[in-house]
């Protein structure tokens, strides 16, 4: 597989998940922290437990680690058993839960990451999971930080 694209793909989902490198960035804001895992590190249980528009950070963080759960089990070349709706009936977590669910995504990045690496061919089925897991990533780390934003606004007395 071409190593050019292999390293255009981490490069991207590491942006998107650890945030930008030192150079600037590539789409996101070029500030430290700005990815997902930099903003979940400001993110309280209490704060991830927040409905906003229906659904909490706690939800799309476990969202996100199910995309890339999938990627993962489809470039193993196993066919996962999916059901989408258990992600998102994630309504609070404890201290405890919340370490988890953001351990967990780590995982699921990482594993990633290293099943790009190990990559010597591309076909369609494993290219649009990648591209696909960089596009969802994308829009959750955009949400997250819109949610974010509000979850942390100050209160109105």
């Amino acid at each position: 597989m071409n190593d050019m694209l292999k390293k255009s793909f981490k490069v991207l989902l590491k942006e998107t998940f650890d945030g930008p490198g030192g150079n600037g960035s590539w789409y996101t804001e070029s500030k430290p922290g700005s990815g997902i895992f930099g903003t979940l590190e400001r993110v309280s249980a209490e704060e991830a437990s927040i409905p906003v528009q229906g659904t909490t950070l706690a939800a799309h963080v476990d969202h996100t680690r199910y995309y890339l759960w999938m990627v993962n089990t489809y470039m193993k070349g196993e066919k996962p058993d999916l059901d989408w709706s258990e992600s998102w009936k994630i309504s609070s977590v404890d201290e405890d839960t919340w370490s988890r669910f953001k351990a967990n995504l780590q995982n699921e990045y990482t594993t990633l990451l290293e099943n790009i690496h190990s990559l010597t061919s591309l076909d369609e089925q494993t290219s649009y999971g990648i591209l696909g897991s960089l596009a969802h990533s994308a829009y959750h780390l955009g949400a997250i930080r819109q949610m974010t934003k509000t979850v942390k606004a100050p209160t109105q007395s």
